[in-house]
């Protein structure tokens, strides 16, 4: 599965787990928070001041 801008994060942690980890590194500690689960990859990153280019490469790694 290749994760863009517009993949939520609740579905990405469905389906791999351990990727939570790329979630901690920007400092978004709140993934068991309902309001993150259903935020895309974009909002994530304008929310906690991220590279989403970064992050998307380290998801997709």
């Amino acid at each position: 599965m290749k994760f863009t801008k517009d993949s939520v994060i609740g579905e990405i942690l469905d389906a791999n787990p351990e990727l939570a980890e790329c979630f901690f590194e920007i400092g978004m500690h709140c993934l068991g928070c309902p309001c993150s689960r259903s935020e895309t990859v974009e909002q994530a990153c304008a929310a906690h001041g991220a590279d989403v280019d970064a992050l998307l490469a380290k998801l997709n790694g």
